[in-house]
């Protein structure tokens, strides 16, 4: 996953330098970066994470591997994302392939600093993304006297 991830920032790197420099939505404080990428729900064949750009931030969906536009680049598909479903837009570069984006905010303008879009990337992953619900301790198991003579006593008693 980690040279794909590198492949899409690499992109949008060049797209800030090559196609972008003199925009007047770009955010001088801010660079490309990805923020919290793994394997997704399906099978680990999307990696799923958040693109940051001088101009978006983005939830992306990347493939596992370079694939063909197949004519879907600007076409919408709703699709699940952590405990969400949102519309996603295709995209395709030859070096990193088809891949899917959901904006989250754009301009850039409201970002004071890397750091805070950072954070702010990491806080809608983690909405999305909630931690697994706490297993129940088990209850202890009563001593095998208790179980047969029926009778309940403080866990650890002798019965």
């Amino acid at each position: 996953m980690e040279h794909r991830v590198s492949a899409l920032v690499q992109f949008y790197r060049l797209v800030q330098t090559e196609r972008m420099q003199g925009v007047p939505i770009l955010n001088p404080a801010l660079s490309v970066e990805a923020v919290g990428f793994r394997w997704g729900d399906d099978e680990q064949t999307v990696a799923e994470g958040v693109l940051i750009t001088p101009w978006f931030m983005s939830l992306v969906r990347l493939p596992r591997a370079v694939e063909g536009h197949g004519g879907r680049v600007a076409r919408k598909a709703v699709h699940g994302f952590g405990s969400e479903r949102f519309e996603f837009i295709g995209a395709h570069d030859p070096a990193v392939g088809y891949h899917e984006t959901c904006a989250l905010f754009s301009p850039m303008g409201g970002f004071a600093t890397q750091a805070q879009a950072v954070e702010t990337a990491e806080a809608s992953l983690a909405l999305l993304r909630p931690a697994p619900a706490p297993v129940p301790a088990a209850e202890p198991v009563p001593a095998r006297r208790t179980f047969f003579t029926g009778r309940r006593g403080a866990p650890g008693a002798v019965a």
